[in-house]
């Protein structure tokens, strides 16, 4: 299986800045995107940025501007540049991938998820 390791999150104030990071190994043969999401208290989980392997990128329409995500090809690993950051920010972020990885000498689909890391914002 391909496991995401996150790092980066913390307590920050608002109008601050923090870079996430989640690394991806594992027996991978490619990865398809990489993407960020949110789940605030009481709230469902969303997507926040998404980026594929060609760099076609998306994001929610609530961080336009203030979020940039990136992907090092080469490391299976992407980041999220947070900045301007809000209250409304406070959640814990999940790492996301989806990809193909070698399995019991086959080449076979994965989906992975992190374990999440909080972001808390203070007003």
């Amino acid at each position: 299986q391909v496991q995401l390791v996150e790092s980066g999150g913390g307590l920050v104030q608002a109008g601050g800045s923090l870079r996430l990071s989640c690394a991806a190994s594992g027996r991978i043969f490619s990865i398809s995107a990489m993407g960020w999401y949110r789940q605030a208290p009481g709230k469902q989980r969303e997507l926040v940025a998404v980026i594929t392997s060609v760099g076609s990128i998306n994001y929610v329409d609530s961080v336009k501007g203030r979020f940039t995500i990136s992907r090092d090809n080469a490391k299976n690993t992407v980041y999220l540049q947070m900045n301007s950051l809000k209250p409304e920010d406070t959640a814990v972020y999940y790492c996301n991938a989806y990809g193909r990885h070698y399995s019991d000498g086959q080449i076979a689909d994965f989906g992975s998820w992190g374990q999440g890391t909080q972001v808390t914002v203070s007003s």
